[in-house]
């Protein structure tokens, strides 16, 4: 496979715009590495995130089917996000940044 298919522009703009924001990749990791979390957990761990910005990219994250919400009928409402099939593969994509990362630090 040549460099200009493996690097496709149009993919690498396409995910940029998802995985380039500030907060999808922290939200990513802290679903990987607690498997499940409610959303208070989740606005917890992520110091900092404002309720809006964490809805929004809860609901995005959603849309891709990366991560998915379980709701169930109780009250007060109990909310759970884990990651699908195509989120836990981001955990390949995570650990290269990571060795990237120390390799180059």
């Amino acid at each position: 496979m040549i460099i200009s298919e493996m690097l496709d522009a149009k993919m690498i703009k396409q995910r940029s715009a998802l995985f380039g924001t500030k907060w999808i990749m922290l939200i990513i990791r802290e679903i990987l590495v607690h498997k499940i979390l409610r959303y208070g957990e989740l606005k917890k761990n992520l110091e900092g995130i404002s309720t809006k910005t964490l809805t929004e990219k809860l609901r995005l994250l959603e849309k891709e089917k990366i991560i998915k919400r379980k709701i169930y009928p109780v009250i007060p409402p109990k909310v759970e996000y884990s990651l699908t099939y195509k989120g836990q593969a981001l955990q390949t994509v995570l650990k290269a940044l990571k060795q990237w990362h120390e390799d180059w630090d």
